[in-house]
C-alpha cells in the first residue's frame, strides 16, 4: 500500500508499504528538522512507530530521502533544472512509484524514476504530466526532454523492458 498522506494523523495509515509525505508533512508529524540526520533519526522513529516498510520523505531543492529499516538511508538530489511550479509534484512521485514497483522494479529503482520524473513536472507551468520520452530523457541526463517525440532511439533495458 502506498500512501501520499494528507494531515498529521499517520495513525490511519498504519502498516503501510511506503508512505511519501513531503517535507512540511513530514515536519508536522515529526517536529522541525535541521539536519539530513534529524529526517534520519525521526523517520526511523516513525517507521517504527507505525510499522512502514519504507517512508520517502519529499523535500523540494533538496531531493528525496528514502528510509528502511535495516538500511542505509538513500538521499537522492533534485534532477529539476529549474523550478517554475510544484503543483501535482507529489502526485508524479507517487505515480510513478506505483507505476515502476508493478513493473518489477525495487523500491530504490522507483524512487530514481520518481526522483527524475518529478524533475521534469516541476520544469512547467501549472498540473503537467510527464511522458515516457520525458521520463527517459530525464533519466539519461539528457537537456531536451522531448515533450512526448519519440526519435526512435528508445533503448531497451538489460530486462528486455523499455527503458
Amino acid at each position: 500500500m502506498l500512501i501520499d498522506p494528507k494531515g498529521t494523523d499517520f495513525e490511519r495509515y498504519r502498516g503501510a508499504t511506503l508512505l511519501t509525505p513531503n517535507l512540511s508533512e513530514f515536519e508536522a508529524v515529526a517536529g522541525k528538522c535541521k539536519s539530513e540526520e534529524e529526517i534520519v533519526e525521526r523517520g526511523m522513529k516513525l517507521i517504527a512507530d507505525f510499522e512502514f516498510s519504507a517512508l520517502l520523505v519529499t523535500r523540494s531543492e533538496q531531493g528525496m530521502t528514502l528510509l528502511q529499516p535495516g538500511k542505509a538511508p538513500l538521499h537522492m538530489p533534485t534532477q529539476a533544472q529549474e523550478v517554475y511550479d510544484v503543483t501535482g509534484a507529489g502526485d508524479t512521485v507517487i505515480g510513478v512509484l506505483a507505476a515502476t514497483l508493478a513493473a518489477g522494479n525495487s523500491l530504490e529503482e522507483a524512487c530514481y524514476f520518481a526522483n527524475a520524473a518529478a524533475g521534469v513536472v516541476v520544469g512547467k507551468l501549472g498540473t503537467s504530466t510527464v511522458s515516457p520520452i520525458e521520463l527517459e530523457n530525464a533519466v539519461r541526463g539528457r537537456a531536451d526532454t522531448g515533450f512526448g517525440r519519440d526519435d526512435g532511439s528508445r533503448a531497451e533495458t538489460g530486462r528486455g523492458q523499455r527503458a
